[in-house]
């Protein structure tokens, strides 16, 4: 492993977890080992991290410089505090989560063990397969951590090519709800779309709609955002 690189180890096999292990070891990062549970997780880690050996919890834990968690929202919590309760977590670790909605305070068992905790969630929509990697090429990544280790943060989203945006630790929940209200909107105004398209025999609306998504959103985004602000 070169000088500066980190053992990586990835909790979680869904959407998220496989991607940014793969994007992390595209960045010369070690990947320790990886937890998944599911047969979608095992296919999505010999997809995207075929040389990723699977191991169980304790283990990656055990062997881990940055430990990701990328687990449902529901099972975070429950997860940092029963490795904590385990006596898991160690000291100078990196502990690093991806959800939207929750700061570092989700990581405070993990903290009171000495691990360092980041909050770094990419904004983004994953789809699971080896197209995210160059979709985090343009994406931003909101990231949240106590002042003295925001740089490692915000450094770990400049090395997958992404540009950091900090969010603190009170704001998340609202971070959280503005990324979930553009998904499922931009969700919802696609399918009702693409059902129109359907019921006047276009055999692919996604194809006619694809590029009229794209520069539509990037035209608002251009003129009401970035372009004055």
């Amino acid at each position: 492993m070169q000088p500066g690189r980190l053992g990586v180890g990835i909790i979680g096999a869904g959407r998220v977890g496989p991607v940014l292990g793969a994007a992390l070891a595209g960045v010369g990062h070690s990947l320790v080992g990886v937890h998944a549970i599911s047969e979608d997780g095992w296919e999505r880690v010999e997809a995207l991290m075929p040389d990723a050996p699977l191991l169980d919890v304790p283990t990656i834990l055990e062997r881990s410089e940055l430990v990701v968690l990328a687990v449902p929202r529901d099972q975070l919590e429950q997860l940092v505090a029963g490795l904590a309760e385990a006596g898991l977590w160690q000291p100078g670790q990196l502990v690093l989560h991806t959800d939207a909605s929750f700061g570092t305070q989700v990581l405070e068992p993990a903290r009171l063990q000495g691990a360092i905790p980041l909050a770094v969630h990419p904004a983004m929509t994953f789809t699971g397969t080896s197209i995210d990697l160059q979709q985090l090429l343009f994406s931003s990544f909101a990231v949240t951590a106590p002042a003295a280790v925001l740089p490692i943060a915000q450094a770990l989203a400049v090395e997958l090519g992404a540009e950091p945006v900090v969010i603190e630790e009170g704001d998340r929940p609202a971070y959280a709800e503005a990324i979930a209200t553009a998904t499922e909107f931009s969700d919802s105004i696609v399918s009702q779309s693409a059902r129109m398209l359907a019921q006047l025999g276009v055999e692919r609306p996604g194809r006619v709609l694809g590029q009229v998504v794209r520069s539509s959103v990037e035209a608002a985004l251009s003129r009401n955002y970035d372009a004055e602000q």
